[in-house]
């Protein structure tokens, strides 16, 4: 699949902003917003009430209907990366602003893991996280998408297909992206070449469906023996294999093109490279908390690459959205309140869901106590 003309990365081009005094943007006089809140490192979350900004000239105003949990919120809110800045709230169109032309009243919209930049992109410098973010005009902390209502610009709007379920859409906002991205980039989405996707968790299990659509053959590499029947019956992958296994490894070596490697887990990588074939690459979307280990022979012997992606941009976000529409594409996810959403952060940490957590914001009594 190729990316049409509309959706090509326009890497860190700075946009036109207005030049509006700062106290246009002051929280006081903004709109009333109920979510729930991390305020310290514990990680446990509460009703918190707060303002939303004032609508800037461009500004959509959102009813929050579905919000995706995942690793990075956890991270977040127990601040394991020492950036958090509490309180911290981890997104159908109901107004919109003047000059707003993309969307109206009643569109169906997503809003992914950034809402401004110097760019539309996702590696731009001054990149604003949704949550956890620093406003480029007032310095105001992002509260995300645990909350009813959100304020964000028309530029980081995606449309929503109307074939796809909002509940299942929400993750395909950051687990979709984070491996269509590299799948489209590095030339991993060929009809009729073989992708290795190591790990069968969020990011894997849309890498394995994305694969699929794409006409690719699919093998899954896994740790876990009884992840074989989910991979195969299930999301329809072509074959399995146990990685702690060195006979079924050896035998599946230099037969494929390419490999997503999805874990976030500490795991050795050189045993992952042999199941390339000559000049086929990987590219690393998981996080591990301790660097891989590649050894230079690994590479060189077979003129084998390496790369990292971390997401992607508004249009080759919306692109996919797009994609998943024709081909009727969705998370597999577990629909949780909000006042099971603790009890859900913990479940996350022992990797219980299957395969993601999605809180059902409009649904919910956001003033519930604690």
């Amino acid at each position: 699949m190729s990316v049409p003309k509309a959706y090509q990365p326009d890497y860190c081009n700075p946009i036109e902003k207005q030049q509006i005094k700062i106290k246009e943007f002051l929280m006081a006089g903004g709109k009333e917003a109920h979510g729930w809140a991390a305020r310290d490192a514990s990680g446990h979350l509460s009703p918190f009430n707060f303002s939303r900004r004032v609508q800037r000239d461009g500004d959509v105003t959102i009813k929050v209907l579905f919000c995706g949990l995942c690793h990075t919120d956890l991270h977040v809110i127990k601040n394991e990366w020492g950036n958090a800045m509490y309180p911290l709230v981890v997104g159908v169109v109901t107004d919109v602003a003047p000059g707003v032309t993309k969307f109206k009243a009643g569109d169906t919209v997503g809003v992914g893991y950034f809402v401004d930049s110097k760019g539309f992109e996702s590696y731009c410098p001054q990149l604003v996280q949704t949550s956890n973010g620093v406003d480029l005009f007032d310095g105001s902390t992002t509260q995300g998408g645990f909350s009813d209502v959100l304020i964000v610009s028309q530029d980081y709007l995606v449309r929503v297909p109307e074939s796809l379920s909002p509940e299942g859409t929400a993750p395909l906002l950051c687990a979709g992206i984070t491996v269509f991205s590299p799948m489209v980039r590095f030339g991993l989405n060929v009809p009729g070449k073989h992708l290795g996707v190591v790990g069968l968790g969020g990011l894997g299990h849309m890498a394995v469906k994305f694969g699929k659509a794409f006409g690719m053959k699919v093998t899954v590499v896994s740790t876990s023996p009884g992840k074989r029947e989910e991979a195969l019956d299930r999301l329809g992958a072509d074959a399995f294999l146990v990685s702690r296994d060195p006979e079924q490894m050896k035998a599946a070596a230099s037969t494929m093109d390419g490999i997503i490697d999805t874990v976030s887990a500490e795991h050795t990588v050189t045993e992952l490279l042999e199941l390339l074939k000559p000049m086929g690459q990987m590219v690393v979307v998981g996080l591990p908390a301790k660097p891989l280990e590649v050894p230079a022979i690994s590479l060189v012997a077979g003129g084998k690459r390496v790369a990292g992606s971390g997401g992607g941009g508004i249009g080759e976000c919306q692109a996919m959205l797009d994609f998943a529409g024709e081909h009727g594409i969705t998370a597999d996810v577990e629909v949780v309140g909000m006042d099971y959403v603790n009890t859900a952060i913990q479940r996350l940490e022992r990797n219980d869901v299957r395969y993601r957590f999605v809180v059902d914001v409009a649904g919910s009594n956001l003033s519930a106590a604690a």
